[in-house]
């Protein structure tokens, strides 16, 4: 997935496709001029933080209401004060309420409220120019709120970063911003969210450019930041400056223990994927199951969701106080694998009967259940040299979320904000990165493009109907540019490239193998570098761009055209892998008009 540039923002510089006079100039470049940006991204960030506070607000008050008690899962099998004479069976009934609260209220006002939200923004930002309802902040609120307080067994940061993204949409759509403009406001309303939530400014920056964006750039980076502290202040001034959860200190003492956390690593990559294929059998079955008004669906299904909670109430709502018992070594490895499947069944089941929540929090769950039974058994194998449990845990969160969503660098960074625990930071990037390359093995999707592509969307496709995409590369590439020998030395080359009306050429070897592509900078930079050295020949710059094949559709191939630093690419034939055509940015927009 990749951020349009802003060059091609002007097909529609109000970022909306609504009829009416277009501003001056004048009016439009301040709209989009870099400082009127950042002090956007700061309204911003104040809109997702005040939000962020609404929200937990919402959250704890339908807590209260519906089951007596602050956070139900800080004392599972507990009765309700208000209805005492239920005893725990309260919880069979709480679901239903519930459901027969947000359910009406998001199938008539906002579907797309319904489910982890994440997946809603990353489809606003990579096919619909940036576009968010403005009603989804206040419907998400309402309907999250109402499950997680009911007994949902989700988290919190999925419609938090919908609730934020919206308000940034819906921002930009008022000021007029264009396009690249309005999906980098989106970009700031998740991270802003983020970072009010959990108190956790760069993840809310890294969460937004890795998994929003999808790109990374100092624009981007600058207003995230801005929007991110923004949300921040205004987060610690309503819930306090202090870290998620409250641990001992770890240190890593023997150098076996780093075998001990890959391998940890590989294990919760296995189960974050497994937690992404199984919330989708779970919705399909349920899917397959209903056959009544949407509207109700919540409400009955509750009814299955109430079981759950009977037989494990500490599956009831976002479920820290039990995640923070597990990281402390409180429950025997028999009783975690229990917590563990429980979490994957509940959170499953909330999302397939229609609810609201995200799936973040319960990644990190099933990650602390995972790691401190992991932990736990390392400990009686290896008692002199596994090390706390603890450590074990926390590596397991991220390990399991870099399993499930694919975001190495916001599993790395949230985790050591959300704890404070500096001294877990090696192990835990080791464990992420190992569970992340295992993930592409295992999974083409992450538990968000998961979702997705299950409706028929491909980000990185073409936009249904669009006029640039569909087509194939075969068909609008143009001849091959005459390529240059190996041994050509720079000096030839740079008049060649001067003279060829592209920025690249092919480079091939004495046997005419095609070896990469040498851009007119990288020629450039290498004189300007060594102007009085011996002759050094092309061979040596020649670098292979990202595959371009003949019979690849063209959105895919723009992706890597976008990237290219000559402004083309060599299009290979797919089964020898020589250059039989070439693609450049004219070829691919000669390709609206042949087929307009």
């Amino acid at each position: 997935m990749s951020a349009i540039p802003a060059a091609l923002d002007s097909k529609h510089p109000t970022g909306d496709r609504a009829s009416g006079p277009a501003p001056a100039p004048r009016l439009k470049g301040l709209r989009n001029a870099s400082w009127t940006v950042m002090a956007l991204a700061v309204v911003v960030g104040a809109g997702a933080g005040v939000g962020s506070i609404v929200f937990r607000w919402c959250i704890q008050t339908f807590t209260r209401l519906l089951s007596g008690h602050s956070d139900y899962a800080a004392s599972p099998g507990a009765a309700n004060p208000h209805v005492p004479w239920l005893g725990p069976y309260f919880v069979l009934l709480a679901p239903v309420v519930g459901g027969l609260l947000y359910g009406p209220l998001v199938n008539r006002f906002a579907k797309e409220a319904r489910g982890h939200g994440v997946p809603e923004v990353m489809l606003a930002v990579a096919q619909r120019g940036g576009r968010i309802s403005p009603k989804v902040a206040v419907v998400k609120t309402l309907a999250s709120a109402l499950t997680i307080g009911s007994g949902g067994s989700v988290g919190r940061e999925g419609p938090i970063v919908q609730i934020g993204s919206a308000l940034g949409s819906t921002l930009g759509r008022l000021t007029g911003a264009a396009e690249g403009r309005m999906k980098l406001l989106v970009a700031c309303g998740a991270a802003g969210g983020i970072a009010a939530t959990f108190n956790a400014p760069l993840a809310g920056v890294f969460f937004a450019m890795e998994l929003i964006l999808g790109t990374f750039s100092a624009e981007a980076f600058g207003a995230t930041v801005l929007a991110s502290v923004t949300a921040s202040v205004i987060g610690r001034a309503a819930f306090g400056d202090s870290a998620f959860l409250n641990l001992p200190g770890f240190h890593v003492g023997h150098l076996s223990q780093y075998a001990l956390f890959a391998l940890l690593g590989v294990v919760a990559a296995v189960v974050g994927v497994g937690f992404a294929r199984f919330l989708y059998v779970i919705e399909d079955v349920c899917d397959r199951l209903w056959r009544g008004p949407e509207w109700l669906r919540p409400a009955i299904g509750g009814l299955a969701l109430g079981l759950v909670l009977l037989a494990l109430p500490q599956m009831y709502g976002v479920g820290y106080p039990v995640l923070q018992r597990a990281t402390e070594g409180g429950y025997a490895a028999g009783f975690l694998l229990l917590l563990l499947a429980g979490k994957m069944l509940a959170t499953s089941l909330t999302i397939g009967i229609g609810g609201s929540g995200g799936v973040f929090a319960p990644s990190l769950f099933i990650g602390a259940m995972l790691g401190s039974a992991y932990g736990i058994g390392v400990h009686h194998l290896l008692p002199g040299s596994a090390g706390a449990v603890g450590a074990y845990a926390l590596v397991g969160m991220g390990a399991v979320f870099a399993g499930a969503a694919r975001a190495p660098i916001t599993a790395v960074v949230i985790l050591f904000e959300l704890t404070g625990e500096y001294s877990i930071i090696l192990p835990l990037m080791l464990a992420v990165v190992l569970a992340t390359a295992v993930s592409r093995l295992l999974s083409r999707d992450t538990v968000y493009t998961l979702k997705l592509r299950r409706r028929g969307i491909d980000l990185e496709g073409p936009v249904p109907g669009a006029p640039l995409g569909a087509q194939h590369v075969g068909t609008v590439m143009e001849p091959l540019p005459a390529p240059l020998p190996a041994t050509t030395p720079l000096a030839d080359a740079a008049g060649l490239l001067s003279r060829s009306g592209h920025g690249a050429l092919p480079v091939i070897d004495g046997a005419g193998a095609y070896v990469g592509v040498v851009t007119a900078r990288a020629v450039a930079e290498a004189l300007a570098e060594q102007p009085d050295a011996a002759p050094a020949t092309v061979g040596r710059l020649a670098e292979p761009p990202t595959a371009v094949t003949a019979d690849q559709p063209l959105t895919q191939a723009l992706h890597t055209l976008l990237a290219a630093a000559g402004g083309g690419v060599p299009v290979l034939d797919a089964e020898r892998g020589s250059p039989v055509g070439w693609l450049s940015h004219q070829g691919a927009l000669r390709a609206v008009h042949t087929t307009a």
